[in-house]
């Protein structure tokens, strides 16, 4: 296969699809959609601050972009990645990849989502809802029901 198109966006801004490409050779297209879910470890969450080391994140996006291409045969590699503040229900990640058949297309963007968890420096930090963020800020003899904050030895 001869120059597939890789595409990687590191943005602020909220995330919008891109347009649908038809590539007349590429039999197989599977979108993945990373959504803020409402909770983080069981608490309730109001969203995740993203952040990243920006040039760093877009070289190694680009670098799996790349890979994913080459190992899976793509035809072509869309990875979009939100920074800064994202509510609970939107995008933080999009990724879009196509191929000439199904099962490729599938095996990359599951290799693609796995491979940005190991690789790509970008943290997240949820923001508890402010119910969870006051039981998380009380000292631990008030969380267990300590009577005084002696120290126990066992």
């Amino acid at each position: 296969m001869a120059n597939p198109v890789c595409e990687v966006l590191i943005t602020e801004g909220q995330l919008s699809l891109p347009e649908n490409r038809v590539d007349p050779a590429a039999g197989a297209a599977v979108d993945f959609r990373g959504i803020v879910r409402g909770s983080e470890d069981g608490r309730e969450i109001e969203g995740i601050d993203y952040e990243a080391h920006h040039e760093m994140a877009e070289h190694q996006l680009k670098e799996i972009a790349e890979q994913a291409a080459i190992e899976f045969g793509l035809r072509s590699v869309i990875i979009h990645h939100r920074i800064g503040f994202v509510a609970v229900g939107e995008l933080s990640l999009f990724a879009r990849v196509c191929s000439g058949h199904r099962e490729a297309a599938f095996q990359a963007s599951r290799w693609i989502v796995e491979e940005l968890k190991k690789k790509v420096p970008i943290w997240k930090r949820p923001r508890f809802k402010s119910k969870d963020l006051r039981r998380a800020s009380r000292s631990p003899s008030q969380r267990y029901g300590a009577a005084s904050s002696e120290t126990a030895t066992v």
